[in-house]
C-alpha cells in the first residue's frame, strides 16, 4: 500500500466519520445528558467495536450477513432497539428531573457508557458489510496483507476516536453554556431526542 493510498484511506474516514450516522448521534446524545467523560467513555467502546468489526469482516462475517437476510435483519433491529431504548431511558431522566443521579457513581456511568457506544457501534450489520467492500479498495493484494490490515484499521480507529470526541467537546461546551435546571432538562430531551435520531437512521438506512 502506497503512501498516497493510505493518504486517500484516512481522507475518505474522515469525510464518514464526519457525515451524522448513529455513533455521532449517540455520542452528542451523551454529552447532552450525562457530560463529557461519559461520551468518552461511549468512545472508547465504539472504537473499540470498530476493531472488532474490521476483523469480522475480514474474517467473512460480513458474507454471511450478506447471504443470510434473516440474520440481517435481527442484528439490526437489535441495534435499533437498544438505541431508542437509550433514547427513551434520557428522556424519561429528564422529565423525572433524575438525569443529575448519574454524577453520584461515576464508575458505574463510565462503564455504561462504554458499553452503550460498544454495543451500539456492534449491533450495526451495515458496519460490517461496509468495512468488508471499503478495505478492500484500500489493499494491495501482493504486498504484505496483515500490514496492509492493520494499518488501516489503526487508520480507522484513530479518525473516528478524534472525531467523536470533537462532537462530543462541541455538544458539552454548547450545554455548560447554559447552566439552568431548566436548560439542562431541555439538554436531556434533546439528547434522548438524538438517541432515538440515531435509532431511526440505523432502521431506515439500507
Amino acid at each position: 500500500m502506497s503512501y498516497e493510498t493510505w493518504v486517500a484511506y484516512l481522507i475518505a474516514n474522515i469525510v464518514l466519520t464526519l457525515i451524522p450516522g448513529p455513533s455521532v448521534m449517540l455520542v452528542v446524545g451523551l454529552s447532552l445528558t450525562r457530560g463529557l467523560k461519559s461520551a468518552l467513555s461511549s468512545i472508547l467502546g465504539d472504537m473499540f467495536a470498530s476493531v472488532i468489526l474490521t476483523i469480522l469482516s475480514l474474517v467473512g462475517v460480513g458474507a454471511i450477513l450478506v447471504a443470510s437476510a434473516t440474520l440481517f435483519v435481527i442484528v439490526k433491529w437489535a441495534g435499533v432497539v437498544y438505541m431508542a431504548y437509550l433514547g427513551y431511558c434520557q428522556i424519561r431522566d429528564a422529565r423525572n428531573g433524575g438525569s443529575f443521579k448519574i454524577k453520584q457513581q461515576p464508575k458505574k456511568t463510565a462503564i455504561d457508557s462504554f458499553k452503550s457506544g460498544f454495543l451500539a457501534a456492534l449491533l450495526n450489520p451495515k458496519a460490517i458489510i461496509f468495512y468488508m467492500a471499503f478495505l478492500t479498495q484500500f489493499m494491495n493484494p501482493e504486498a504484505d496483507m496483515l500490514l496492509q490490515f492493520g494499518i488501516l484499521v489503526a487508520t480507522s480507529t484513530v479518525v473516528i476516536g478524534v472525531l467523536l470526541a470533537g462532537y462530543a467537546l462541541l455538544a458539552t461546551r454548547a450545554k455548560k453554556a447554559f447552566k439552568s435546571q431548566k436548560a439542562q432538562k431541555y439538554f436531556g430531551y434533546t439528547g434522548g431526542s438524538f438517541l432515538i435520531g440515531g435509532s431511526v437512521l440505523m432502521a431506515t438506512t439500507r
